[in-house]
């Protein structure tokens, strides 16, 4: 079957044409807000304390620590998460499953499925430089 060189080179001019107006769009919008990542360094996690003491009880079993990007180790074991807008959920490794909301700067809060805050709250406690 023989081809129509116009059609061709037709279309390979609409790819280029739509590959360069794209590239200069800004990103579609990203459902839950824009993609961001942690501070990286260590991050405490305790429930909260009493009257009778300074500080929460420490939950080392959740303890982690943001290496890079979108990446974290717990455990020893490497894992990933993903924030967007003020939610960060823990998709791979030791704590996958878990979801925070992110409170502050170095200040997540536990939450469940349904966005409902619980108790657990997690603290940068030392900075990676």
């Amino acid at each position: 079957m023989k081809r129509a060189p116009g059609i061709v080179t037709g279309l390979m001019a609409a790819c280029t044409l739509a590959a360069s107006a794209s590239a200069g769009a800004p990103p579609p919008p990203v459902p839950g807000g824009p993609i961001g990542t942690l501070t990286l360094g260590t991050y405490t996690c305790e429930l909260p304390g009493d009257a009778s003491g300074p500080r929460g009880k420490e939950l080392p079993d959740y303890a982690f620590r943001v290496v890079n990007a979108s990446n974290y180790k717990a455990g020893g074991v490497r894992g990933s998460y993903l924030y967007t807008g003020d939610r960060v959920a823990m998709t791979g490794g030791k704590l996958k499953g878990l979801k925070f909301r992110r409170v502050s700067t170095g200040f997540l809060r536990q939450i469940d499925d349904a966005g409902k805050e619980m108790e657990m709250r997690c603290v940068l406690t030392s900075r990676a430089f």
